[in-house]
């Protein structure tokens, strides 16, 4: 008699991510998100600024609950309120801005909460002892009693997954871990993630930088738009692959616009180079009427370079020409009084006092309203806020509505007008659409190519693809602080700008079917 051989049942999923949905205000950032994550598996999640990353992430780690949708654990469901219940379920999230105290030692930061006590006291030496033993196995020798802001950056990433070992992570979620490593310690952290993976800590793993990606994942899961775009194997994790899967949305429906022919140059950027990327030096210029877009993914330093011509951050190096003139924009009173404007990419904390009405915020950067012994000239500012009002299409009840009333597009176009009553030469916009309605947006690329044909010169930062695709005459692109590339408007496709994101050189023009 043939016994029948028994069933053996697959082991579940280390953790399991089941038709997962998140809605803020005017944005559904997940869409029926799911995804598994095996023991001892680097699972990577890539996706464009926007694609739902964070907020998966998030919600995984206890920051944030979702609306619908199941975590299982092991097999079983969970639900997590807070960070402190999914770091006892065995849940770490390393934020990309690491999240230690500096102003205490190694060893305070690892048992933080948790610190072993003796007769009612802290016991610093059991903490010491049992930190090094953590620390060892991330290959940090220093003293656990060390200040942690003497450490270096790659360091203190090490301090944090230390920190994780502590509560026996089975889970650690690592959220752009070498955005601001030296390749020595990217080289370091990757030897740390491969013996982790050895002894079956799973790991889900976000980057922008798509060729560690390739180096370090088993599996690889795409979101775009807050939805699930589909899963890479191992054997098929190519460069090509993931960015295929990160773009191709439906552009049809953005708003088309007709390139203006460029006249001379207003902008003339020669080697600078921003505090933030001092290495880096970055050239290129800006011709009235030209609509030049400025590419990149979180991180790459295009806020910063916006900042550095303003004179928010002044620059270490370089030289920058307004019209041929020399701008030592040392300040934004420098900059505004040379003609360059700036429409932040936050304008309720940077481009509006929103206490103030409509009136006072549409005037406020114009100082020829001052007169004598300090007094507005009110007519003037009446006049300038109808014609802002009236030329933006502003809905608000009157120029005395607070500002903090209108709606996200109707601030947006605030913050715009109180540029244009000035007429500057140079014309920033950092996200000029983020947080508005479709009907405002489409509001806003027609006052950007108006504005355009009339001769000014405008350099715009921009997370969405179809904004940069459709507004721009020019793609500047940048990676990791540097230029990565230049591309006409011929040479414009979701695919060429990504490839120059995420650091490969463009080969050259792309297919017809794919130029917009």
């Amino acid at each position: 008699m043939t016994l029948a051989t028994p069933s053996v049942q697959p082991a579940p999923p280390r953790l399991e991510v089941r038709r997962l949905t998140k809605s803020f205000p005017g944005v559904k950032a997940l869409r029926e998100v799911s995804l598994t994550v095996a023991p001892g598996e680097v699972l990577a999640v890539v996706g464009e600024n926007g694609a739902g990353k964070s907020t998966l992430m998030k919600i995984l780690a206890g920051v944030q609950t979702a609306d619908a949708g199941e975590i299982l654990l092991e097999g079983s469901p969970v639900k997590m309120h807070s960070v402190r219940e999914a770091l006892d379920l065995g849940i770490a999230l390393i934020h990309q801005e690491l999240n230690l105290a500096d102003n205490l030692d190694v060893a305070a930061n690892i048992w933080l909460g948790r610190e072993p006590h003796r007769r009612g006291f802290i016991d610093v030496q059991r903490a010491s002892d049992q930190a090094r033993l953590l620390m060892s196995q991330v290959g940090l020798t220093c003293d656990p009693l060390t200040p942690v802001h003497q450490l270096s950056i790659g360091h203190q990433q090490m301090v944090e997954i230390a920190k994780a070992l502590s509560i026996n992570a089975r889970v650690l979620i690592m959220d752009e871990p070498t955005s601001s490593l030296s390749q020595k310690e990217c080289d370091h952290l990757f030897r740390v993630i491969r013996d982790l993976r050895r002894r079956g800590v799973s790991i889900i793993y976000i980057s922008h930088r798509l060729g560690e990606v390739g180096e370090l994942a088993d599996r690889v899961c795409v979101l775009r738009d807050g939805r699930n775009a589909g899963e890479v194997g191992r054997e098929e994790i190519t460069h090509d692959r993931m960015v295929s899967l990160m773009v191709g949305r439906d552009l049809s429906q953005f708003y088309q616009r007709h390139a203006h022919a460029p006249g001379p140059v207003v902008l003339e950027v020669e080697a600078l180079r921003t505090s933030a990327h001092p290495r880096h030096p970055l050239t290129f210029r800006v011709h009235a009427g030209e609509i030049v877009g400025v590419a990149g993914l979180v991180g790459a330093g295009r806020t910063e370079l916006l900042q550095a011509l303003f004179g928010i951050d002044a620059p270490v190096g370089g030289v920058v020409r307004l019209k041929g003139q020399a701008l030592a924009a040392r300040s934004p009173a420098a900059a505004i009084r040379a003609g360059v404007a700036l429409v932040p990419e936050d304008r309720k904390q940077q481009g509006l006092v929103l206490e103030m009405s409509v009136r006072e915020n549409a005037t406020l950067p114009s100082l020829r309203f001052e007169q004598r012994l300090g007094f507005v000239g009110q007519a003037s500012e009446r006049a300038t806020c109808r014609k802002v009002i009236e030329e933006l299409r502003v809905k608000t009840p009157g120029p005395e509505q607070p500002v903090q009333f209108l709606s996200g597009g109707n601030q947006q176009k605030v913050v715009l007008g109180k540029w244009l009553a000035r007429d500057p030469s140079l014309l920033l916009l950092d996200e000029p659409t983020r947080g508005v309605d479709v009907g405002a947006k489409q509001e806003i690329y027609r006052l950007m190519e108006d504005l355009a044909g009339r001769g000014m010169a405008i350099l715009f930062v921009s997370s969405e693809m179809e904004e940069i695709l459709r507004m721009s005459d020019r793609v500047l692109v940048m990676h990791e602080g540097r230029l990565g590339g230049e591309l006409s408007r011929a040479e414009l496709s979701e695919e060429a700008v990504m490839h120059l994101a995420t650091g490969r050189k463009h080969s050259g023009p792309v297919s017809p079917e794919v130029i917009l």
